[in-house]
């Protein structure tokens, strides 16, 4: 019988279109292009869909090795883990597992958890450990997380200095910084903008500017908010 994770990686190859692998290449400036097939997101979702329901053992054994060749079979173990885990628990030992791995932000922000919703505390709690954690896309990770859970019913005003804490000068864990803070200007403003306010300021620089920026490009904000926003840029 074919190795699971080889006949996966035939059937991806299959899905791929030529002439996306390219536009595909400078989305994700951190990934050879040699290492990228092409398989549009759409038909990976389907694809994922299809494999959890027709074949959940072969899922589950392409869950099981890692690390992966290619950038298509990230992208599919990022999807199957929303759709294989069952509890919040089975999630992190699969994410735990997969994280170290991942090597782009299309990748980490692709995934999306729908059994985290059942215990938002254990998440919360889970988080922590992510975002001060070693591998970068693994703090990204962490970071989207608390925008995607935590900006509205959940939303605590202590989650705000977890995101300003974090000291790191990888680029694509400050723009998820910048991109968490953005929202948080837009959907919890009273609490957030005192952080802006902060002299010296909570942030760095870069991020701090960044968040402002993104939340001035928001159509959900007023003319007022956004010219308070540009006079905080520093």
């Amino acid at each position: 019988m074919q190795n699971v994770p080889v006949c996966i990686r035939h059937e991806l190859e299959a899905l791929a279109d030529p002439s996306y692998r390219s536009f595909q290449a400078k989305l994700v400036p951190t990934v050879d292009p040699e290492r990228i097939l092409g398989v549009r997101t759409p038909a990976l979702r389907a694809y994922a869909k299809t494999l959890v329901r027709e074949r959940p053992d072969d899922a589950r054994a392409f869950l099981s090795t890692l690390p992966h060749e290619t950038y298509d079979e990230n992208n599919l173990h990022g999807e199957l883990i929303g759709r294989v885990a069952a509890t919040p628990e089975e999630a992190f030992e699969l994410l735990d597992a997969f994280l170290p791995h991942v090597d782009n932000w299309a990748t980490c922000d692709l995934i999306r958890v729908p059994a985290f919703r059942r215990n938002l505390d254990l998440v919360l709690e889970h988080i922590q450990g992510w975002i001060t954690s070693d591998p970068e896309y693994m703090v990204r990770f962490g970071v989207v997380q608390l925008m995607t859970l935590f900006l509205d019913d959940a939303f605590a005003p202590e989650q705000l200095e977890m995101v300003a804490r974090i000291t790191r000068p990888e680029y694509y864990i400050n723009m998820a910084r910048a991109w968490y803070f953005s929202f948080a200007l837009i959907k919890q403003p009273e609490a957030t903008l005192p952080l802006f306010e902060r002299r010296p300021c909570a942030l760095d620089a870069w991020t701090h500017n960044k968040a402002l920026q993104k939340a001035r490009e928001s159509r959900r904000i007023t003319p007022e908010q956004k010219a308070r926003f540009q006079e905080l840029k520093v």
